[in-house]
């Protein structure tokens, strides 16, 4: 399984933010959507990824005091990246190396989705369950020798 597979099962609904956003606005966004990161957009361009891990990070660097902070001041400006051709146990592996919970999918300079951890798991689960109806299908149906 590929990573553009991922993408098509999940869908390519990406949920984004500015640098200059407010972070506790970003914050809200994030509660409300029920997602735990966003894409961080300038210039029409990816310009980082905000994660509920940054989050925590500004609420221990600022002390609970988010007001006058960015999303700006606390992305991740250079996030690991994913592409679609890349294969489901690559991405598993760089996901655990690079402890990220959240990849953006690049296909060159564009922008094809964000993939989370459970968004993985869920893909190699329906994978899983297919090629078990396969199998037991093939059994099933495997011809009888007596006949």
């Amino acid at each position: 399984m590929q990573v553009s597979e991922i993408i098509r099962i999940k869908g390519g609904t990406l949920y984004t933010t500015t640098p200059r956003q407010a972070l506790a606005d970003a914050i809200d966004t994030m509660a409300e959507l029920d997602v735990g990161s966003l894409v961080v957009m300038g210039s029409g361009k990816m310009a980082g990824m905000l994660t509920f891990r940054e989050v925590l990070l500004a609420f221990k660097k600022y002390s609970g005091n988010l007001a006058g902070v960015t999303v700006g001041d606390v992305m991740v400006s250079d996030p690991v990246t994913a592409f679609p051709a890349m294969e489901a146990n690559e991405l598993r592996r760089l996901m655990i190396d690079k402890h990220s919970r959240y990849l953006p999918v690049m296909d060159g300079e564009t922008l094809m989705g964000v993939i989370s951890f459970l968004d993985v798991a869920k893909a190699v689960l329906e994978e899983q369950s297919f090629e078990n109806q396969m199998l037991k299908s093939y059994i099933k149906n495997w011809p009888d020798p007596a006949a």
